[in-house]
């Protein structure tokens, strides 16, 4: 596993203990202990939505329930929960951002 944005040997996270997690469609990993925010931005993940009104870049900017930008939707047991950047990642989890368009790599004005 290449985590080319996680620090070496720092931190509270358990890396002996490998979780996957899916988010847009895509695998990713980290450990347990790992926020999600912290699991995708170790995966390299650092755009997770845009603005609504101009369509601009937005990333994490928060490290608690306050963050403002990476709204993020969970989807487990047939029920959606927004904003769970800051809760432990979970096994099995399947995430994606809460954003209307192509994806949030694409600007929908050029």
């Amino acid at each position: 596993m290449t985590q080319s944005f996680r620090l070496e040997n720092v931190g509270l996270i358990n890396r002996d203990k490998k979780l996957s997690f899916k988010f847009n469609g895509v695998t990713y990993y980290g450990f347990e202990g790992d926020t999600l925010a912290s699991a995708l931005i170790a995966n390299g993940i650092h755009l997770v939505g845009r603005s609504f009104k101009y369509h601009r870049p937005r990333g994490f900017f928060g490290a608690g329930v306050d963050e403002p930008y990476a709204i993020v939707l969970l989807f487990s047991n047939g029920e959606t929960e927004p904003n769970i950047t800051n809760r432990p990642a979970c096994p099995a989890w399947a995430t994606q951002t809460d954003f209307i368009g192509p994806s949030p790599a694409t600007p929908l004005f050029p």
